[in-house]
């Protein structure tokens, strides 16, 4: 079985996350989204929230399964016998850091495997911390939003 972590703080899911994950599906057998706690990040939703939020996001996906975390990705990796990681690239910025975070991975478990998806070019620009910027001020982020997550959304604010 070819199993992938999508690691990310979700914080959170947007258009851009569910078109990796639409397209990861079509590569492997199983895909584990897995949220990161990310308290340095001091995210906008909880934990728990932004879990509930992908798995809406993601419930028509059969291979889809969602888990929290709170340790180094190499651990969970192992944890979840899974030596695939997906990260999605935007624009060059994004490849320096995810550069970086592979080679720092695979420093530590030289089995782990980074794959790099693009979004389609409609949800390049998306990023959760745009959606978070919108939300502060109220904004539509309708567009940017999986419908069901945005529904979760507009409860909890």
């Amino acid at each position: 079985m070819r199993r992938a972590i999508y690691p990310g703080t979700f914080d959170p899911i947007t258009n851009g996350h569910l078109d990796i994950i639409k397209r990861a599906c079509k590569m492997f057998d199983e895909i584990i989204v897995a949220v990161a706690d990310s308290e340095a990040k001091k995210p906008m939703f909880t934990l728990e929230q932004r879990i509930e939020m992908v798995e809406v996001a993601t419930k028509d996906f059969p291979k889809i399964k969602v888990i929290g975390f709170h340790s180094l990705l190499v651990d969970l990796s192992d944890k979840l016998d899974a030596n695939i990681v997906i990260r999605g690239l935007r624009a060059v910025s994004d490849f320096e850091y995810e550069l970086q975070m592979g080679y720092a991975n695979a420093s530590l478990k030289k089995e782990l495997e980074t794959v790099y998806l693009m979004p389609s070019l409609e949800h390049a620009f998306v990023s959760s911390s745009v959606v978070r910027s919108i939300l502060n001020f109220d904004g539509k982020v309708e567009h940017l939003v999986p419908a069901d997550a945005l529904k979760l959304i507009k409860c909890l604010r």
